[in-house]
């Protein structure tokens, strides 16, 4: 019984992600059902509305696939990074409440501003400085650096 909960609390993102995509996967299938339903109807304004719930399943669908392969690959980096060492150590002060202290993640994060541009062809940089965005609490900037890392990972040149 130890292990199974020492297994789902390493693996618990991975659990609730599971989760969360089952339903809303559950839901897209649901609304590409009844937008069958109203397609079929010999109204035409529940064939227009039919055609118009048609849209969002193809969107959802695109939306959770593009997630979840944004997901692997910076883990697939992730796993990578450690095992070159080169991941970025999280021994930044935190408050009482488990945050990180403001003003050491900005110090923190001129560092790996300054080594994603000297190397901006490196995904490794810009993973890095996807973190120090992330610490410091600029949640969009992390999410672009680290877009920018997987381009970069792939082979791709970011724009």
């Amino acid at each position: 019984m130890g292990g199974l909960v020492a297994a789902f609390g390493k693996n618990r993102t991975k659990i609730w992600v599971g989760a969360v995509t089952l339903l809303l996967v559950f839901y897209l299938v649901v609304s590409f059902q009844r937008s069958i339903l109203l397609l079929t109807d010999s109204n035409p304004a529940a064939v227009a509305i039919g055609a118009a719930y048609l849209v969002l399943p193809v969107i959802g669908a695109w939306a959770l696939i593009r997630e979840l392969m944004f997901g692997a690959r910076t883990e697939q980096m992730a796993r990578v990074l450690e095992a070159e060492g080169g991941l970025p150590v999280d021994d930044l002060p935190r408050t009482p409440a488990g945050r990180i202290v403001r003003s050491a993640a900005d110090a923190e994060f001129e560092k790996y501003r300054a080594e994603a541009e000297a190397a901006p062809d490196d995904w490794r940089s810009w993973f890095r400085l996807s973190c120090a965005y992330d610490a410091a609490g600029d949640r969009k900037r992390a999410r672009a650096s680290m877009r920018d890392a997987v381009r970069l990972f792939r082979g791709k040149v970011p724009a």
